[in-house]
């Protein structure tokens, strides 16, 4: 379990995780309560990448495609919002199962709501906000690469 004390140390830990090659190629799902803080560390996230310009929350959107074309080679990322979503099936009649057997980065926020149809997460980033506006991080990885990323980041 890690604790962020502020905004900083979620920008500091986005900046570790980007610093990892195999993020590049990963799928990462966030858990939390509204405002716990998945979409700011996505923010942070997707700077450290080196992502220009503003930087959305796909809620409305469903998915939000961003691009590092100074990478190499150019880094897809593709960022989720499935909060929105009443049935799993959703996910399927959207399309999304070619974005994910594509390279690239995918960020899935509220992923429960795509049920069982998406793929096993390399990492599950769950985030609960304290009272005290800290933040409380529980990391688990689910695949080898995730695994590689974990000990990477703690």
């Amino acid at each position: 379990m890690l604790h962020w004390p502020d905004e900083a140390a979620t920008a500091a830990f986005a900046a570790r995780l980007a610093a990892q090659p195999a993020v590049q190629d990963a799928f990462v799902t966030l858990h939390g309560d509204l405002g716990a803080g998945k979409t700011t560390l996505v923010r942070h996230l997707l700077r450290a990448l080196g992502v220009q310009g503003r930087i959305k929350s796909p809620t409305y959107a469903v998915v939000e495609p961003h691009a590092v074309e100074t990478s190499q080679p150019p880094l897809a990322i593709w960022h989720f919002d499935f909060y929105r979503f009443d049935d799993p099936r959703e996910w399927e009649d959207a399309g999304f199962r070619d974005i994910f057997a594509a390279p690239g980065l995918k960020l899935a926020e509220w992923p429960e709501k795509a049920g069982a149809l998406l793929p096993p997460a390399d990492l599950a980033i769950a985030i609960t906000a304290r009272t005290d506006d800290g933040r409380d991080v529980q990391i688990d990885a689910h695949t080898p690469r995730g695994l590689a990323l974990l000990e990477k980041l703690t």
